[in-house]
């Protein structure tokens, strides 16, 4: 038997946490993110989900063209926020939660995704999480309709 030291062993239980817990292959862990251009939230949203165990691409875009994406990803304009992501047909829109992504692949609901509009206190790249104010992670339906998927109260 071959032993196994503890940093290896932390090692690898971190990376199975952030594996989708449903069947290996069937979902990846790949984000490409849509920036602002010189948007120094959206830099730190990036930072976040790449420190959250996620792969990460981004790009920046201006204006218009950061819109268009948004509407051709089927983001609604009251839920929009200053980024947009995607991952596995999914959008993330504004601050998202690193476990809130993870529960919507677990899940895989008939949506078009997830979105934090606004830009929130304390919300993921944001400010302090010990000092945030209340929001909520939306599910944006495929129709267009959106509900709570989850509430986070202020801290």
């Amino acid at each position: 038997m071959i032993p196994i030291s503890r940093r290896i062993f932390l090692s690898a239980a971190a990376a199975a946490a952030v594996l989708p817990h449903h069947g290996l292959g069937e979902t990846s862990a790949h984000i490409h993110v849509v920036e602002g251009t010189g948007c120094e939230c959206c830099k730190q949203w990036t930072r976040y989900l790449q420190e959250s165990g996620f792969e990460v691409t981004h790009e920046e875009r201006f204006g218009a063209l950061l819109m268009q994406h948004k509407l051709d990803l089927g983001v609604p304009i009251e839920a929009s926020s200053c980024h947009t992501g995607s991952i596995d047909g999914y959008f993330l829109e504004g601050h998202v939660p690193a476990a809130d992504i993870r529960k919507l692949l677990q899940g895989r609901p008939n949506a078009r995704g997830l979105a934090v509009p606004g830009m929130p206190y304390g919300s993921p790249g944001m400010g302090l999480e010990s000092k945030r104010d209340a929001y909520d992670v939306l599910l944006i339906r495929k129709d267009g309709r959106s509900e709570v998927f989850t509430h986070y109260p202020a801290a």
